[in-house]
């Protein structure tokens, strides 16, 4: 049983308690990818502050928007829920520790960056510490909160992020690092691997959507699609990717692909179709699915398929594809990713791609409701099959 102390401070001419949890704090910059590799590392750095009976300081979400040089911080709860989330474990958000509580219980003098080893600078300098703020996003995260480090320490190598596999590394954490002598552990990056660890994977259950954009998705699928039953799925397809899958022939798993290979590979090799699937692939997987649904489900068949994309959303080829079944493909107008996320969320039967992170909130969102989910080319055809895969040249003009 974790004890408290009481802050008293004054704010608009009145007393008010604050709670401090006297184990202390864990703090990060979610300094890594876009938005799937960030949920990702969440997931992990929740699961860590639990298994330290830390607070976990909910960061701000890390944007990056066209035309801005510097990075954008979204405050947490922008997205997502805090009240499910305090159903697991003790959190705050940012901008309130901040205002808050960071000045008496973290103030200037006392602000130490965290990392595992030295970090080289953005000029090339090795430099003596952490080097938290050097770079975007790790500068303007920190200037968001008006944050300077006077130190640097370096927990390497004896600890590590891994709490569930032996050592007893929680316990060497709070052994080496006491919550009354630091209170809190400011990390230069999330305290969690990527993709996140198969254990953690269960906490996405208490990562729920804000009012918001809960509501904006019932709106859209209530008022743009047509009655019935629909399809969400998610093309990966813009040139970045294009070139990521490049790699698939030198791994056997890249990015999120542990969401159907398994992570050690239990369930099937890496292939490029899986990574960058073909439109051949993408209509016979639709039709398939559509058809299958309509058997199992006659009184509420597929009317629609909504597509969530980096790129190319495919609208025309796939309404063509489809127009004999009656099934109308859209997109939101708006290309709000995290709206896309919502909506994919509630489809009647989700396919996404394998290797994205993006992909991957959603199948997991899903499966915590019992929601059902597939991804494309996999499991793999039968030699047989007459289809084949596109170029990536191909997929570009696509």
């Amino acid at each position: 049983m974790y004890r408290f102390l009481v802050l008293l401070f004054a704010a608009v001419g009145f007393a008010e308690a604050i709670t401090v949890d006297e184990n202390g704090y864990i703090m990060y910059c979610p300094c890594m990818g876009r938005f799937g590799n960030q949920a990702d590392h969440f997931l992990g750095s929740l699961g860590f502050a639990k298994a330290l009976n830390r607070t976990l300081v909910l960061p701000p979400w890390v944007e990056y928007r066209k035309g801005e040089i510097r990075s954008i911080q979204v405050p947490f709860d922008t997205y997502f829920q805090i009240a499910p989330l305090q159903a697991f474990h003790r959190v705050i958000t940012m901008e309130n520790f901040m205002k808050t509580l960071a000045p008496s219980l973290w103030p200037p003098e006392e602000r130490i960056s965290f990392c595992y080893t030295e970090r080289m600078g953005l000029d090339g300098s090795a430099g003596h510490g952490c080097n938290a703020k050097s770079g975007n996003p790790f500068g303007p995260f920190w200037d968001t909160f008006e944050v300077e480090f006077a130190s640097s320490e370096f927990f390497g190598p004896r600890l590590n992020y891994d709490v569930h596999h032996g050592d007893k590394m929680a316990q060497k954490w709070n052994e080496r690092y006491p919550g009354d002598k630091w209170p809190v552990l400011a990390f230069t990056g999330a305290p969690a691997v990527f993709p996140v660890q198969q254990e953690n994977l269960p906490l996405h259950r208490y990562l729920r959507w804000s009012v918001k954009y809960e509501t904006e998705a019932k709106q859209f699928i209530r008022d743009a699609l047509p009655k019935g039953a629909f399809i969400g799925i998610h093309l990966r397809n813009g040139i970045d990717w294009v070139r990521a899958c490049e790699h698939v022939k030198d791994s056997s798993n890249l990015f999120s692909s542990p969401q159907c290979l398994g992570y050690r590979n239990e369930h099937g090799q890496l292939t490029g179709e899986i990574c960058m699937p073909s439109r051949d692939t993408i209509v016979r997987q639709l039709k398939r699915r559509i058809k299958l649904h309509r058997e199992t489900s006659p009184d509420n068949p597929i009317r629609a398929v909504f597509v969530a994309s980096d790129s190319n959303h495919m609208l025309g080829e796939l309404n063509d594809a489809l127009k004999r079944m009656d099934v109308k493909v859209v997109r939101h107008p708006d290309g709000n990713p995290h709206l896309d996320l919502a909506i994919l969320g509630r489809s009647n039967h989700f396919i996404g791609n394998c290797i994205s992170s993006y992909s991957a909130f959603v199948k997991r969102e899903r499966d915590s409701n019992g929601f059902p989910s597939s991804f494309w080319a996999f499991p793999p055809e039968k030699p047989s099959s007459k289809s084949k895969s596109a170029t990536p040249q191909q997929h570009e003009e696509l």
